[in-house]
């Protein structure tokens, strides 16, 4: 099925898409910042491209013509100016992990060859050691802020300089020529940095996937986005300028624990979020719920708004106006990515009358492969292929499930300097198409819906050939009602694999409760998992904390770091 409702403008760089920005949305607002002092600016699309403008002539300028710049920091205003104004006419953007260490934010400035950093006052100290070390390239600081410190470049400086630059008709980066297959970012996969691989993207790669977006979700020009998955993210960058090419405003959150005031006080009508957040804003639902003791009340409110859908009527927003309010009352859209959502989870928003679409790709993709839309979607589904691209399930076993193999003009163009690596993913068929091996495993359904299993190197062998997905159980497991997060491993015995679970406790849940306590109402919860399972998928190892886990930027659990960490644990 074509993934397509909408007809839109096929974007063969990212420099179209800012002038299209400019072309339809320069009076509409584009940002609104908080101040320190609580005061609030807005910011139009045509003041936010000028500013694109004046840092990219003055970047220029300082001689960074063709240069690698990175930028570190939080999801802001300033970062978003940084990325299109390298990406669009100077140099080569390497978007870091705000969470990196010293040493790992150091190797990956050595390994992606950069010479300059954009970056918040935060990190001035690491940085400034990671020069003095000198075992990279780096040789210039631009700071986000404002700072007293001689050593360091402000951001506000160039701005300035570069707006002289312009006003005297300096050319040189407006007309700067975009080469649409030339390497345009580097981007470090999730773990850490010395086993992440550096994915090497192209103007193409990515404003292929903001034109397939464009062509299968709706975001209107009236939309308030809420900028939640991190910008040094693929999705969190690929999304942010699917976001901007249809005109729509963006806000920064205070932080998670601001996240339901920060909804209210913006009108958030838009989100791109991931699993364990939206997740967490179905399980707050269900607690407010159950606190006022309207759960059945509420339970069947959702039977009754699932039968009228069924013959299109829409009541939903009526039905459950006290959701809508929690949530600022304005919103209508979420968008899933980095992992699957709970298939209970997309069916209580659907059924509350919010829009959900579950997106999946990876970096390697820029990052979109298949997509949910309005008119096609099913509950623990994650759609069907984007309109560009071409996908099949490869080597499927008894149940249909193999590993999903994807091309189009989004596969990246190559691990940096890595050529083993490249090939090992990377297969060019007999008319040139080069074909992506994800590493994820999934089968169709009837009607052409694609589900993911899970990740090839995630399965459970068992000694007698039998295979445990990990996900398949997590599902379940995640949907006892202090369950934070959990993780299904193979734990080693012998010649065979015992099929285990870590489990994070809400730790509230369990008020005056001993660990030994815990432990046995968590067991015993898991006993009646079991019986919804196969027997060959039965849990038979479990261990509880009500400490997270090891985790990366996106939420996703590094479970290599925690399997191992429990191996030694339990010596």
């Amino acid at each position: 099925m074509e993934n397509k409702l909408y007809d839109c403008k096929d974007y063969q760089n990212i420099k179209e898409i800012v002038e299209h920005m400019k072309e339809k949305f320069s009076e509409k607002l584009a940002f609104t910042i908080k101040n320190k002092d609580k005061t609030y600016r807005d910011i139009t699309y045509k003041e936010f491209i000028n500013e694109i403008n004046y840092l990219g002539t003055a970047l220029i300028d300082y001689g960074l013509k063709d240069t690698r710049i990175a930028v570190i920091g939080k999801n802001r205003y300033e970062w978003a100016v940084t990325y299109l104004a390298v990406i669009n006419g100077t140099g080569v953007i390497v978007p870091l992990d705000k969470s990196l260490p010293k040493n790992e934010i150091e190797l990956s400035i050595k390994r992606a060859k950069v010479t300059t950093i954009v970056c918040e006052e935060k990190y001035l100290k690491d940085i400034k050691e990671v020069i003095k070390d000198g075992e990279t390239d780096l040789k210039h600081i631009v700071c986000m802020d404002e700072v007293q410190d001689k050593e360091v470049i402000l951001m506000k400086d160039l701005l300035e300089k570069g707006k002289e630059l312009v006003e005297k008709n300096d050319k040189r980066f407006t007309e700067a020529e975009i080469d649409n297959d030339k390497m345009a970012t580097i981007i470090f996969t999730s773990g850490t940095t010395s086993e992440s691989k550096a994915v090497v993207l192209s103007h193409r790669n990515i404003a292929s996937v903001v034109y397939s977006l464009d062509c299968a979700e709706k975001i209107y020009d009236t939309d308030t986005n809420f900028c939640l998955l991190p910008f040094h993210h693929t999705f969190g960058s690929t999304g942010l300028l699917f976001i901007l090419s249809n005109g729509a405003r963006s806000v920064f959150c205070d932080g998670l624990r601001h996240i339901q005031e920060n909804m209210v006080e913006y009108g958030v009508s838009v989100f791109i979020g991931v699993p364990l957040l939206i997740e967490s804003m179905d399980k707050k639902i269900w607690t407010a719920v159950e606190k006022q003791g309207k759960t059945k009340l509420v339970k069947t409110a959702m039977k009754v708004s699932k039968a009228l859908m069924k013959v299109h009527i829409d009541i939903r927003k009526l039905l459950f106006k006290q959701i809508h309010d929690q949530l600022g009352g304005k919103l209508r859209f979420v968008v899933n990515g980095a992992a699957a959502l709970n298939k209970r989870v997309s069916e209580d928003f659907y059924l509350w009358g919010f829009e959900v679409a579950q997106g999946y790709g990876l970096t390697e993709t820029a990052p979109v492969l298949t997509a949910e839309n309005r008119k096609k979607f099913r509950f623990g589904s994650i759609g069907f292929p984007m309109i560009n691209v071409e996908l099949k399930i490869e080597n499927p076993d008894e149940n249909g499930v193999g590993e999903i193999v994807a091309t189009g003009p989004n596969v990246m163009l190559e691990y940096y300097e890595n050529e083993e690596a490249t090939n090992a993913v990377i297969e060019v068929d007999k008319e040139g198409k080069r074909w992506f091996h994800t590493g994820d495993l999934a089968y169709r359904d009837k009607d052409g819906y694609i589900f993911i299993s899970g990740r090839k190197k995630d399965v459970i062998v068992l000694q007698n050939g039998k295979k445990v997905f990990p996900e398949e159980l997590e599902k379940l497991i995640n949907e006892l009602p202090y369950v934070v997060e959990s993780m299904v491993f193979g734990l080693p015995k012998d010649d065979d694999v015992i099929v285990s679970c870590k489990v994070v406790y809400e730790k509230d849940y369990f008020k005056d409760k001993s660990k030994k306590e815990i432990q046995d109402i968590i067991w015993n919860d898991i006993k009646e998992v079991n019986t919804k399972l196969i027997t060959f998928k039965h849990i038979k190892k479990l261990v509880v904390t009500d400490e997270p886990m090891i985790k990366t930027s996106t939420a996703k659990i590094k479970r290599y770091q925690e399997v191992e960490k429990i191996k030694a644990e339990l010596k």
